[in-house]
């Protein structure tokens, strides 16, 4: 007969002789992107403290960033040559010139139109972080839960952003060199 504690065992065990091969499997059975999930848990990894605990901002030159849009600003190169990104860029020309909004100064509103463009990849790229990040918390190789303005939370909002928390099993893996 199958016991539940048996099945815990067993998982214990299989989680304790992960591997590469194994994380990598792991992750594209249960991910629609598997590159993208594994990338995403690399970096949360680089970033994590030595309980494997990331975020809720990291520290880039001295100012505090959240997580979601330090891992966004990471994975931007993966997108540079991408055609949506191509056709954002144009979208968001036109929206500022048919608005007026664009300065004179050629060089000025070539930046403009990039920052433009940073806030909505940005506010996709967090998206596309969040849901990466439920599929890497389904298959238990990584935790997530809320830190903020009033109190710890399980639940976004209220000016709370995310802290993601890699397992142990998971973290010697990445860090094995």
């Amino acid at each position: 007969m199958f016991h539940q504690a048996d099945f815990f065992e067993q998982a214990a065990v299989a989680r304790k002789s992960m591997d590469m091969p194994a994380l990598m499997a792991a992750i594209a059975a249960a991910s629609p992107r598997p590159k993208f999930s594994y990338m995403l848990l690399q970096l949360i990894a680089e970033i994590a403290d030595e309980r494997g605990s990331a975020g809720p901002n990291v520290l880039i030159d001295g100012a505090a960033v959240p997580v979601r849009d330090w891992l966004c600003d990471a994975l931007v190169p993966m997108a540079q040559r991408d055609a949506r990104r191509r056709s954002t860029v144009e979208t968001v020309r036109v929206e500022l010139e048919e608005a007026k909004a664009l300065p004179a100064d050629p060089a000025e509103a070539e930046r403009h139109v990039e920052a433009k463009v940073r806030e909505r990849v940005r506010r996709s790229g967090r998206c596309n972080v969040s849901r990466a990040v439920s599929d890497l918390c389904k298959i238990g190789l990584l935790r997530r839960h809320y830190q903020g303005y009033r109190v710890d939370h399980q639940n976004r909002g209220a000016q709370r952003e995310a802290v993601y928390t890699v397992t142990p099993e998971v973290l010697a893996v990445l860090r094995r060199r």
